[in-house]
C-alpha cells in the first residue's frame, strides 16, 4: 500500500563559495527559483492543479517554505554542516526536503542530511554534466563543487551499487576514470540518454537504485543543454533537453526521499529561463512525488 501524501519543504542554500571553477553567482538562485515557483503555484484552485501531461486534476502538493539554511560566506565546512543539519531536520519533521542551491557542493549536504536523519542504506541519483568525484586538488580542496559525489558515497550507509550519474559528457580527469573503474559507479551519459530515450533511462535508473532504503535525487542544472538552461555554473553543450529533464523527474519523484537543484546562476541567466526551469523541476517533483512509490 502506498504511503500517505507527503509534504515538501523548500530550503534555500544561498552560497557559491565552493564554485572555485566556473561562474560564481548561484548564491542568488534560491530567491529567483522561489519567485518563479510562485508563478507556477498560483494556478492551484480548491486544492487541485490541472496537469496537461496527464490530462487529469491532481491534488496540489503541500509545499512549505522553510527559509534558508544558515550559510557562512567564508566557511565552506560550516555551511555544509549547517545545511545538512537543516535537511536532516526537515526529514525528521516528516517532510521531503527540496534544497535550492547554491553551487553543487550541496550535492553532499543533501545526501548527508538524508543519510543522517534515516536508518538503512542511501542511494544517490546525480544529474550533472560533470562527474564530481574529485578527491582533492590545490584550487578546490576536498569539498568543492567537484567533489560532491565522491564525498557522498563515502558516508557510512551510502551505497555506490545503488547510485547512478546521468547526463555526463565531454572530458574529465584521468584520476576520475580510475575512480569510476575502482568504484563501479554507474552512469548514463548524455549521448546514451538521447540514444535510448527517457523511458529506458528511467528504467535503468530505477533498476540501479532498487534495494536502497532511501534515495537522494540531486540535479545540477548543467545536466541540461545550455540552449535550454543558459544560466548555469558551467556551459556544456550537448546536454539533456528541458523536456527530457521534466519527464524524468516526473517518473523518478515517487521513488525519492529528497531533492536538490544546484548551480542555477541568475547572473548569467537569460530572462529567468533557467530559474523557471528549475522551479518547474521542483514542482513536478512535488506533484508527482506526492505519494511514495511502493517498495
Amino acid at each position: 500500500m502506498a504511503d500517505a501524501a507527503r509534504s515538501f519543504e523548500i530550503i534555500g542554500a544561498p552560497f557559491d563559495g565552493a564554485a572555485t571553477l566556473g561562474y560564481p553567482g548561484s548564491r542568488y538562485a534560491p530567491d529567483r527559483i522561489r519567485q518563479q515557483l510562485g508563478w507556477i503555484t498560483q494556478r492551484v484552485e480548491a486544492g487541485a492543479v490541472f496537469s496537461l501531461e496527464t490530462g487529469a486534476l491532481h491534488d496540489a502538493p503541500r509545499i512549505i517554505d522553510g527559509g534558508d539554511a544558515h550559510v557562512v560566506g567564508h566557511d565552506l565546512q560550516a555551511t555544509l554542516a549547517h545545511t545538512s543539519a537543516r535537511v536532516s531536520e526537515s526529514v525528521r519533521s516528516g517532510n521531503v526536503p527540496i534544497l535550492l542551491g547554491g553551487d553543487d557542493c550541496f550535492l553532499f549536504a543533501g545526501t548527508k542530511g538524508l543519510h543522517d536523519a534515516t536508518d538503512g542504506t542511501v542511494g544517490v541519483i546525480h544529474f550533472d554534466a560533470h562527474l564530481d568525484v574529485m578527491d582533492r586538488n590545490e584550487q578546490q580542496g576536498t569539498h568543492s563543487q567537484s567533489s560532491g559525489m565522491r564525498r557522498s558515497l563515502e558516508l557510512e550507509r551510502a551505497r555506490t551499487e545503488h547510485s547512478i550519474q546521468v547526463g555526463l559528457r565531454h572530458f574529465n580527469f584521468p584520476s576520475s576514470h580510475d575512480y569510476l573503474q575502482r568504484s563501479g559507479l554507474a552512469r548514463i551519459t548524455a549521448t546514451e540518454f538521447d540514444a535510448i530515450g527517457t523511458a529506458a533511462a528511467v528504467e535503468r535508473i530505477l533498476a540501479r537504485t532498487d534495494g536502497a532504503d532511501h534515495v537522494h535525487l540531486s540535479f545540477d542544472i548543467d545536466a541540461i543543454d545550455p540552449a535550454h538552461a543558459p544560466g548555469a555554473g558551467a556551459l556544456e553543450p550537448g546536454g539533456l533537453t528541458s523536456r527530457q529533464a521534466i519527464d524524468t523527474i516526473m517518473a523518478l519523484a515517487p521513488h525519492c526521499d529528497s531533492f536538490a537543484v544546484t548551480e542555477v546562476n541568475p547572473m548569467t541567466d537569460h530572462q529567468d529561463m533557467t530559474a523557471t526551469l528549475a522551479a518547474y523541476l521542483c514542482y513536478y517533483f512535488a506533484v508527482f512525488g506526492r505519494r511514495r512509490a511502493e517498495g
